[in-house]
């Protein structure tokens, strides 16, 4: 199939490269000229702009946008609620907000244009060589474009979740709990660091990723990074909050449920911008080993 991918970072780039590695025709746009001509010199159809995206693409015309919730979000999909036709397809596949997406597939709807929220998880690797998706808006263009999700996903990897704004309220709470497992193994890490042993934090992550009840992705990025730097010593314990578990524990408190374990990993994120405990480098060293977080630097 024929697809464009506006946002070429991190996770929009290897989406692309997945895409046309999976035999789909990719057009891809960014902003940044250095993220087109990497995207270039890597097979992907670059254009030069959103407009000339659309005039090159045969209709009805998929499009999938993959930059940052917010304004930049907003900005561009809003240019293709005005630039796109009746029967085309928006999806985006960034962290937005659920109720952003509500909003944005009634606009699209008004139009003729069909709008699906994606959560995307999987980070880099995923992006590249099997994602897991999390697939929200009607049901009827979801199977109309299934073979591109089933593409580029891992196996079993991907979800109709139901109606709009569903596939990126499901990858809220995603990383609403994201945030609870990771400051559960920084708090663990930084015991064994403080103890009156001389343990080797690389080979524990790793025997515990052998037949334990925490084994898991995250357990054996854990291991890569203390391979890398044995006491995290290199980076500082900082760690940006990028917004889902914000929006999990305000949805939580709307619905009267207790998220205590999330609020509370989303307070230590903020409170990590003012100390550098090692709690927090093991988190900020996760964020870098799955999505190309930065992390600081000593």
């Amino acid at each position: 199939m024929q697809i464009g991918m506006i946002g070429l970072g991190k996770m929009g780039f290897n989406l692309a490269l997945n895409l046309a590695n999976n035999h789909h025709s990719v057009y891809g746009f960014d902003e940044s000229s250095d993220a087109r001509n990497r995207a270039n010199e890597n097979g992907i159809h670059i254009v030069e702009s959103i407009d000339q995206m659309l005039i090159n693409m045969q209709s009805p015309r998929v499009v999938w946008v993959m930059v940052p919730a917010g304004k930049p979000s907003e900005i561009v999909i809003e240019k293709l609620l005005e630039k796109m036709k009746a029967d085309d397809i928006v999806i985006d596949g960034g962290n937005a907000n659920y109720k952003d997406s509500i909003r944005r597939a009634a606009l699209a709807e008004e139009k003729g244009i069909h709008f699906l929220d994606v959560g995307t998880s999987g980070g880099i690797l995923g992006a590249n060589q099997g994602a897991c998706l999390m697939i929200g808006g009607r049901q009827e263009i979801f199977e109309r474009i299934e073979p591109i999700f089933k593409s580029v996903s891992t196996q079993d990897g991907y979800l109709y979740a139901g109606e709009s704004g569903s596939g990126h309220f499901l990858k809220m709470v995603h990383n609403g709990i994201e945030y609870g497992f990771m400051q559960a193994i920084g708090e663990g890490f930084q015991v064994l660091n403080q103890s009156q042993y001389d343990f080797d934090l690389a080979k524990i992550a790793a025997v515990w990723n052998n037949g334990s009840v925490i084994r898991s992705w995250l357990m054996e990025l854990m291991e890569s990074a203390f391979q890398k730097d044995a006491r995290l010593e290199k980076i500082r314990g900082m760690v940006a909050s990028s917004g889902e578990a914000k929006w999990t524990v305000e949805t939580a408190l709307d619905l009267e449920v207790p998220v205590p374990i999330i609020a509370l990993s989303l307070m230590m994120r903020n409170q990590s911008l003012e100390e550098d405990s090692f709690s927090a480098k093991v988190v900020a060293a996760l964020r870098n080993e799955f999505g190309g977080h930065r992390v600081l630097r000593k």
